[in-house]
């Protein structure tokens, strides 16, 4: 699907509230509610809209600590990968985790409430899968956080 500058200033309001109504949004794109809502439609068809939450404050439910966790391997077969992405999937304290390309191979942003939470996720997950070295960075102060793309 091709999308227009309408389906990105939707986009774009969606991004910064998704909680607005019909009637808002189309307010600010200039156009009608029948309109905007046959185009989130189509975006939500299409798989340009995945999903629609809401975004907490962390701090304010007691997860004070963001740790970077740098993760060498030296298994690389695929069941290995397959267990090792389960054991990620299965802890809610991992909110993203990335394959990368050079000389880590994972990063994961893991968010707990302290440090000793973060030994408590880190020893079950050492005890599930084979890692070769963990390296695990705490995060002192988050600058920029977004979930926005810019549109």
């Amino acid at each position: 699907m091709k999308i227009d500058a309408t389906d990105r200033k939707i986009l774009v309001e969606l991004q910064r509230d998704a909680s607005q109504s019909l009637d808002e949004i189309a307010k600010t794109v200039g156009s009608s509610k029948t309109p905007v809502w046959n185009r989130i439609r189509k975006m939500k068809e299409a798989g340009i809209i995945t999903a629609q939450t809401v975004l907490l404050d962390a701090e304010a439910l007691g997860y004070e600590a963001t740790f970077f966790v740098l993760i060498r391997t030296s298994e690389h077969e695929a069941d290995w990968q397959a267990k090792f992405l389960q054991a990620l999937r299965d802890r809610p304290e991992v909110q993203e985790a990335h394959r990368l390309a050079g000389d880590i191979d994972y990063i994961l942003k893991v968010r707990v409430a302290n440090a000793r939470a973060y030994d408590v996720f880190y020893q079950a997950l050492i005890s599930e899968v084979k890692v070769h070295n963990v390296t695990a960075l705490l995060s002192m102060e988050e600058i920029k956080a977004t979930t926005a793309l810019p549109l």
